[in-house]
C-alpha cells in the first residue's frame, strides 16, 4: 500500500472538484427545469464561470437586484472586497461609486437621492471613526422620514459584540439605534441576501426612513456558493403598490368633504413621499377647498396654484382658523402646526379633522381627528376624488377664499420694497428675489441655514412640486452643498441651486473638491454676515447685546472655491447679482458667490420670535445683574418669551 503525500491529495481533490463543477454546470445549462439555478441567478452572472463568491461580491449582486444608482461614501480597508468587486462590476450593474471628502456628506446625498427620487439612498462607512462620522448624515433623514439604506463595516465576528479591545471597536449597532428606523449585524455569508431585502423592506415600509446594516470584515472576505442563496427583485419579496385606505371610511370623508362649507387640504412630508401632489390639486380644484402645508411639505404644490398657502403665508394661518373641515395627509401636526391645536386651528368640538397616513402611529397623536384613515396618501386621495365626484360637480371656494387671497398677496407687496432694495451691505431679500427670479421655474432649490430660512420662508417660490429641498425636522446645518451634489447627480437636466447660511456652508465646504472632481455645475449663494445669526439673534431677544461664540473672521468663500477647482466671486452690490449668477451658471462648473449681506439687518428676520416662543416654551428669561461704568444695575430687559 502505497502512501501519498499530502500536497498530491490536496492537488487530486481540487482536480476532482473542478470536474464535479463543470459536469454540474454542464447539467445546469441543459436541464434548468430540474435544477432551477438559472432563473436565481443574476443576468451579469453570465460574465463569468465562477460559482462562488466573496460576501463583497454577493452584497453588490443584492444592491443590483434593488436597483441602487449611487453609493456615497468615504472607503475604508476593510471593504476592499465589496469596493474590488464596484470596480469590476459596477459599470455593467448601472451602479456608481461616489466618493466624498467626509461621511457625514456622503449622507446627505444618499438623502438628496432619496428625496427626488422616492427610492432609498445608500451611502457607506468604514468601522469606527467612519461609522460615527455618518451620524450627522444620517439624523435629517430619520428626522423628515426619508428612506436610506446605510451600510458601515464592523471588526470580524469574533472580535465584536462585545469588543475587547480591537482598533477602532465600536458598539455601531447602539450607535445607530436613534437615529434609524431598524439595525441588524450580517451574521452569515449566507444571510446576506435575506438582511439586505430587510433593510429594503423596512426602510421602504409604512412611514419610511433610515436603516442600518453592520457588515463585519471576515464576511466581506468569506466565500460561499450562489447555490447556497437566492437574490431576488424587490417585487418578488415586498409589497410594491402600497395599501389604499379602507372603502367605507373613503366614502365618509368624501361626505363630510362635500358637505364643509369651507374645506382645507393640509399637506404634510407623506404627500411628497407618496408622489400625491397631483391628487391633492385635483381634489382642492373639485372641492373648492383652500390648501395649506407643513414646513416639510413646501413644495407639496405649485406657488402657482391660486389655492395653495404655502408655510407662513398669512392667508393661509388665517385660513386654518376659519375653515370647519380640515382633511389632514400625511402629517402628525407637530410643533411647527401648533400641534393641532388653537391659536392655529380651532378647537375640536368647532371644526371637523380627516386624517389620511400611512402609518397608523400617526393617527390622533397631536389632535383629535373625527375620521382616521390608515392608508397611502396618493391611492387614498385618488378613491376619495371618485367618491367625491360621484357626490357633486365642481364647487366653488368659500367667500373667504377672497380675503385670504388678498392677505396673502398685501404680506408679499409688504416686503417689496426690502426685496428692490439697493443699500449696502445687501438685504437678505434682495438676494432671495434676484436668485428666484433668475433660476427657471423647474430649477431645485435647496434652504440650508438659520435666519436666511426664515428670510426664504416668506418670499421664495416653488414652482414644480418635488423640487425643493430642506432637512426641515432636524434644523440640520450643512446639508446645501451635499444636497447640492446629489441634486446634480439625480436630475443632471435641471438647475440646481442652494442657499446657505455662511456658518452652515462651512460644515461641508470640503465637498467642493468633490463637486470638481464629478464635474456637476450648480451654484451655491453664500448669505455672507460672518456670525451665527440666529444664535446672536436669540443672545440680542434675551440679553441684549452682550454676544459671545457666535462672530467669525471674514473668510473668502470665492477664492477657497477657486481653490477647489470651482467658479467662485464675491458679491458686495445688489446690482452685480444678476450679473454675478449668470457668470457663475457660464462657467459650467461648481460655482460658489460669496455675497455680503447686511449683519443687523439679518439678526431680525420676520417670524423669528414666533420660532423661540416655540423653541423656548414656558422658560422665563430670568433677571439678570449686569455691570456698568456707572455701577450695578438690574437690566429690565425681562420678559417671557412663550
Amino acid at each position: 500500500m502505497s502512501l501519498k503525500r499530502t500536497e498530491d491529495i490536496k492537488e487530486e481533490k481540487a482536480v476532482e472538484k473542478k470536474v464535479i463543477e463543470r459536469v454540474a454546470v454542464k447539467k445546469i445549462e441543459t436541464e434548468p427545469s430540474e435544477i432551477g439555478v438559472e432563473e436565481l441567478k443574476p443576468k451579469y452572472l453570465e460574465m463569468s464561470e465562477r460559482r462562488e463568491w466573496t460576501g463583497g461580491e454577493l452584497l453588490l449582486s443584492c444592491l443590483a437586484q434593488e436597483k441602487v444608482r449611487y453609493i456615497f461614501g468615504v472607503v475604508g480597508g476593510q471593504w476592499v472586497t465589496f469596493m474590488d468587486a464596484l470596480y469590476r462590476e459596477g459599470e455593467n450593474l448601472g451602479i456608481k461609486y461616489i466618493g466624498t471628502r467626509h461621511e457625514q456628506a456622503a449622507g446627505h446625498m444618499a438623502d438628496a437621492y432619496a428625496r427626488l427620487t422616492g427610492k432609498p439612498g445608500v451611502c457607506l462607512g468604514t468601522v469606527g471613526p467612519g461609522a460615527a462620522d455618518l451620524i450627522p448624515g444620517v439624523y435629517p433623514a430619520y428626522a423628515d422620514s426619508i428612506p436610506m439604506v446605510v451600510l458601515t463595516v464592523q471588526n470580524q465576528t469574533w472580535k465584536c459584540y462585545p469588543d475587547y479591545g480591537s482598533s477602532q471597536g465600536c458598539d455601531q449597532l447602539s450607535l445607530f439605534k436613534s437615529v434609524v428606523k431598524w439595525n441588524a449585524m450580517i451574521s452569515h455569508w449566507k444571510r446576506i441576501p435575506q438582511m439586505v431585502q430587510q433593510a429594503f423592506r423596512t426602510a421602504t415600509a409604512g412611514q419610511p426612513g433610515p436603516v442600518h446594516l453592520d457588515i463585519p470584515v471576515d464576511i466581506l472576505f468569506e466565500m460561499g456558493s450562489l447555490e447556497d442563496v437566492r437574490i431576488v427583485p424587490p417585487e418578488r419579496y415586498r409589497a410594491i403598490k402600497p395599501a389604499t385606505g379602507d372603502p367605507d371610511l373613503v366614502k365618509r370623508a368624501a361626505k363630510m368633504l362635500v358637505e364643509a362649507k369651507f374645506p382645507l387640504i393640509h399637506c404634510g412630508g407623506g404627500v411628497l413621499r407618496s408622489r400625491a401632489s397631483q391628487e391633492i390639486a385635483e381634489l382642492a380644484e373639485h372641492l373648492g377647498a383652500v390648501v395649506t402645508g407643513t414646513a416639510f411639505a413646501r413644495d407639496a404644490l405649485s406657488d402657482d396654484n391660486p389655492l395653495y398657502f404655502a408655510t407662513g403665508n398669512y392667508g393661509g394661518v388665517a385660513a386654518k382658523t376659519q375653515a370647519d373641515t380640515v382633511l389632514v395627509v400625511g402629517s402628525s401636526l407637530s410643533v411647527y402646526d401648533f400641534w393641532g391645536k388653537p391659536p392655529g386651528w380651532k378647537s375640536p368640538e368647532e371644526q371637523k379633522f380627516i386624517q389620511v397616513d400611512i402609518d397608523p402611529e400617526m393617527i390622533g397623536l397631536n389632535r383629535d381627528v373625527d375620521l382616521p384613515i390608515v392608508g397611502d396618501a396618493k391611492s387614498t386621495l385618488r378613491a376619495i376624488i371618485n367618491e367625491v365626484k360621484r357626490l357633486t360637480g365642481k364647487k366653488t371656494p368659500n367667500p373667504a377664499f377672497t380675503a385670504l387671497r388678498q392677505a396673502a398677496e398685501m404680506q408679499i407687496q409688504g416686503l417689496k420694497e426690502l426685496m428692490e432694495s439697493d443699500v449696502k451691505p445687501i438685504h437678505p431679500l434682495r438676494v432671495a428675489k434676484e436668485v428666484r427670479d433668475f433660476f427657471p421655474k423647474n430649477a431645485i432649490s435647496i434652504l440650508d441655514g438659520g435666519n436666511i430660512i426664515m428670510w426664504y420662508t416668506f418670499v421664495h417660490r416653488v414652482y414644480e412640486p418635488g423640487t425643493h429641498l430642506q432637512a426641515l425636522d432636524s434644523g440640520h446645518l450643512g446639508v446645501g452643498l451635499p444636497y447640492a451634489i446629489g441634486a446634480k447627480l439625480t436630475d443632471p437636466k435641471r438647475p440646481v441651486y442652494a442657499i446657505c447660511g455662511d456658518g452652515a456652508f462651512m460644515f461641508n465646504i470640503q465637498e467642493l473638491e468633490t463637486a470638481t472632481r464629478l464635474e456637476v455645475p450648480f451654484v451655491v449663494i453664500v448669505m455672507n454676515d460672518r456670525t451665527w445669526g440666529m444664535i446672536k439673534s436669540a443672545q440680542r431677544l434675551n440679553f441684549g447685546d452682550r454676544f459671545i461664540g457666535v462672530d467669525f473672521f471674514d473668510v473668502r468663500y470665492d477664492l477657497v472655491a477657486q481653490a477647489m477647482g470651482c467658479y467662485g466671486e464675491r458679491v458686495e452690490d445688489p446690482k452685480e447679482i444678476r450679473p454675478a449668477l449668470e457668470r457663475a451658471v457660464k462657467s459650467n462648473k461648481p460655482a460658489v458667490l460669496d455675497v455680503i449681506i447686511d449683519k443687523e439687518v439679518n439678526l431680525a428676520p420676520p417670524g423669528l420670535e414666533f420660532i423661540y416662543a416655540m423653541w423656548l416654551e414656558g422658560c422665563e428669561v430670568p433677571k439678570i445683574e449686569e455691570k456698568s461704568e456707572e455701577g450695578t444695575k438690574v437690566k429690565e430687559d425681562v420678559k417671557e418669551v412663550a
